[in-house]
């Protein structure tokens, strides 16, 4: 194997543990957070993203990310403490992801790596044909990229690698945020088939990676309830739910969301559907086109609202969990009797439980009565780690309304 030069195995250093600590490590998760760690002198002055043998005691835990400028400080990468991290290490554990994606998808549109799931802490890839978006959230995958980009040729090939190094998390690793395109240059949005419906993905400019791979089996269930109805889709990006329904046969799909260039591509996808006398955009906020919606008397047999994560992190629990039953009680007076309702969530944060809490009481104070008949998640390319219920972020919840 080759060896990255920054973090040579035979001089990697070792940080411990503070007696006592690392109780979710002890239980299979491969995190430590910074007051978790002895944090010595030595180990303060590790540069972000070192590569070192992680120890409790006596007892050698693997080959760990360290980062004293994060909360998040040590990530275990690998249980072999001298593995060599380079090329040929990134290409293996590539090759095992893309194995997983090609057991359940037969054309190269998917999320090829989902962090911890893949064994990749801190680091998000998704699959857009002969493009792929990296998104380098922790100091160690910025500091590895060189190795990373290298066992993604000898995988892939792609013809174009989009450095998207923009999110929230970097800023909590103390990286800077960037945007860079390798290789073929994109000459637009790159066209997305999914459940027999069509997305425009902008790559470089879009939200996140350019299209949400994660609700695509949510959007086939959806799909099959909308057959005849009309539609409404609030926080609709790129048309999401919206164009699903249109093309499982809904009679009409009205897509709401805050994002004007979101909503031309879902536009544009339409045309290119062939269906642009059945959608209608709507540009605003989804909470003002709610009430909006209500005020002109206006029902549909089916209304969706997949919302931005309400609650990021556990500081927002309790804020995210009002919104999310706002938006409920916004939402539920506009579906006919015995139409659905779908709520969605992915905040990491809202705990399955607490966001089907949040929902039935929402829709409690707007005076409905409704039955819960479907849970989604996000689909097998979105693998959850067994020892962290946050990387199972996504909660979908459809609600038949009683009449």
């Amino acid at each position: 194997m080759t060896e990255s030069p920054t973090d040579p195995a035979a001089s990697r250093p070792t940080v411990k543990l503070r007696p006592g600590k690392g109780r979710r490590l002890s239980q299979g998760a491969p995190w430590a957070y910074a007051d978790e760690i002895a944090m010595d002198r030595r180990t303060k002055a590790l540069e972000p993203g070192s590569l070192v043998r992680l120890v409790e005691g006596d007892r050698v835990l693997g080959l760990a990310a360290f980062n004293g400028q994060s909360q998040l400080a040590a990530r275990l990468i690998d249980p072999d403490p001298e593995a060599e991290i380079g090329p040929d290490w990134f290409a293996a554990r590539l090759g095992a992801a893309l194995r997983l994606r090609e057991a359940f998808h037969d054309a190269p549109f998917y999320r090829l790596v989902h962090a911890e799931g893949d064994g990749f802490p801190g680091l998000v890839i998704d699959r857009f044909g002969e493009a792929v978006v990296v998104q380098p959230n922790a100091a160690w995958i910025e500091r590895c990229l060189p190795d990373l980009l290298a066992g993604l040729e000898a995988v892939l090939a792609p013809a174009t690698v989009v450095i998207s190094a923009t999110s929230r998390a970097r800023r909590l690793e103390g990286l800077e945020t960037r945007l860079e395109v390798l290789g073929r240059p994109l000459d637009g949005p790159v066209e997305v088939a999914m459940n027999g419906a069509v997305y425009l993905a902008d790559l470089a400019g879009g939200q996140k990676t350019g299209l949400y791979f994660d609700q695509r089996g949510n959007h086939a269930a959806a799909a099959a309830l909308a057959s005849g109805r009309d539609v409404l889709d609030v926080f609709t990006h790129v048309g999401g739910f919206g164009l699903a329904c249109i093309a499982g046969g809904a009679a009409r799909a009205v897509a709401v969301d805050s994002s004007e260039p979101a909503l031309a591509l879902a536009a544009e996808a339409a045309r290119r559907m062939g269906v642009t006398d059945r959608f209608e955009t709507r540009a605003g906020d989804a909470f003002d086109a709610l009430r909006a919606a209500a005020e002109a008397g206006e029902r549909y047999g089916m209304v969706i609202c997949d919302p931005p994560a309400f609650a990021p992190h556990k500081g927002a629990l309790e804020a995210g969990l009002r919104a999310y039953a706002r938006l409920a009680r916004l939402a539920a007076p506009l579906v006919e009797p015995e139409g659905w309702l779908v709520l969605c969530s992915c905040s990491g944060a809202v705990s399955a439980e607490a966001f089907r809490e949040a929902c039935t009481g929402g829709i409690g104070a707007a005076g409905r009565q409704a039955a819960l008949v479907l849970s989604g998640r996000a689909g097998p390319d979105h693998p959850q780690h067994m020892a962290l219920p946050e990387t199972g972020y996504l909660k979908a919840l459809t609600f038949r309304m009683q009449p």
